[in-house]
């Protein structure tokens, strides 16, 4: 793991991912996961396979947070077995790369899903979600035109 440490616990996991992401080391990030694992982004794109997220990173690190800090805020490991751990990791993301129509993106927090599992004696992620915490809503809902956005019904039931 070269300049990482080891993964001796499942909550490593998304420590060195964090540590890879803001290295912009996508083949690092890539090596957390299992070669046939699954990776579902905040957008729901869904990789099938070790190769395919390390391709998807390498992409994103370079193109859309060339210039992003990513920082874990917490974690919390629910144990299923002893060899198999279910993390989530709570994120911030800032220095997103402008776009046109947005010159300065804001700070986004994420969630993040890591179904983990020992392999000898080191963990390993089988799958992982990423999931944007967007404030004071509860969904999504789709309109006529098909732009999704996000809605809160509590304040809209009347």
């Amino acid at each position: 793991m070269s300049n990482y440490a080891s993964l001796s616990s499942p909550e490593r996991i998304p420590e060195v991912f964090v540590e890879a992401w803001n290295r912009r080391d996508a083949m690092q990030i890539a090596s957390l996961f299992d070669p046939d694992a699954d990776f579902v982004n905040v957008t729901g794109l869904w990789w099938q396979q070790r190769s395919d997220i390390e391709q998807a990173h390498s992409y994103g690190l370079q193109t859309i947070f060339n210039q992003s800090t990513l920082f874990l805020i917490r974690t919390k490991t629910k144990f299923l077995t002893d060899h198999i751990a279910v993390v989530h990791a709570k994120m911030k993301l800032s220095g997103q790369t402008p776009t046109p129509e947005v010159a300065n993106p804001g700070v986004r927090r994420t969630i993040f899903t890591f179904v983990t599992h020992k392999k000898g004696e080191e963990w390993s992620c089988a799958a992982a979600q990423n999931t944007d915490i967007v404030p004071a809503v509860e969904t999504h809902i789709r309109d006529e035109r098909g732009q999704l956005s996000a809605v809160d019904y509590r304040k809209s039931v009347r």
